[in-house]
């Protein structure tokens, strides 16, 4: 698999602007028939809004781009929000924003920046990751060993997965295929030569951005 960004997790993120209410429906898609169902969910949620204005990147290379206006004036919404998943690099991933008008008019200009900041500001409550297939290794650690053992991950820029905790504590580290035997060689100088660990085959992790 390719490596891609996305989401972190799906949400719903509100602001108001000049009385008009914009509302962010993020998810992860893997198909287009899935973000075209979930956009029609959203419509029949919010049925008594003004619009629902969509836009959507599916596919490893990102390969389908779709976007609509809903009614607004065209290119003042599902293209501004098609471009902010464009520039964020990310895929896999559907907005929908919701519009409650207020009675004040935008603009063309207000529309757009509305649209693109309503998206903008939900990634970034949201957060995104990269979706990456990387090589494990296996750790046991001692409870003593294990206390010391979140310098060790900052300072390499790692995260530990699928943590247990028993008569000792077993974790993983997912990295790089060229990065396994040098971590394994950081981790035994980390503990002075007295850590176990071994290679544990490949996963797909999320790494948060």
């Amino acid at each position: 698999m390719k490596n891609y960004k996305t989401i972190a997790a799906n949400g719903i993120v509100e602001e108001d602007i000049k009385k008009s209410r914009f509302i962010c429906h993020l998810k992860r898609v893997e198909t287009e028939e899935e973000a075209r169902n979930y956009i029609a969910q959203i419509k029949k949620e919010h049925y008594k809004a003004n619009h629902s204005c969509s836009a959507m990147i599916i596919g490893e290379d990102g390969q389908v781009k779709r976007s609509s206006d809903d009614g607004e004036p065209s290119g003042t919404a599902g293209i501004p929000m098609l471009t902010v998943l464009e520039k964020r690099e990310l895929t896999n991933v559907v907005a929908v924003v919701t519009r409650y008008f207020g009675g004040i008019k935008l603009g063309a200009g207000g529309l757009i920046r509305a649209y693109a900041g309503s998206v903008a500001h939900a990634l970034d409550e949201i957060g995104t990751v990269e979706i990456k297939e990387l090589n494990g290794i296996q750790i046991q650690l001692s409870y003593s060993q294990y206390q010391t053992f979140a310098n060790f991950l900052e300072d390499k820029q790692l995260q530990e997965f699928d943590t247990q905790f028993g008569t000792e504590v077993i974790t993983h580290v997912y990295v790089d295929k060229d990065k396994v035997e040098t971590t394994i060689a950081d981790l035994t100088e980390f503990y002075a030569g007295k850590v176990a660990c071994q290679k544990s085959g490949k996963q797909v992790v999320e790494v948060p951005l």
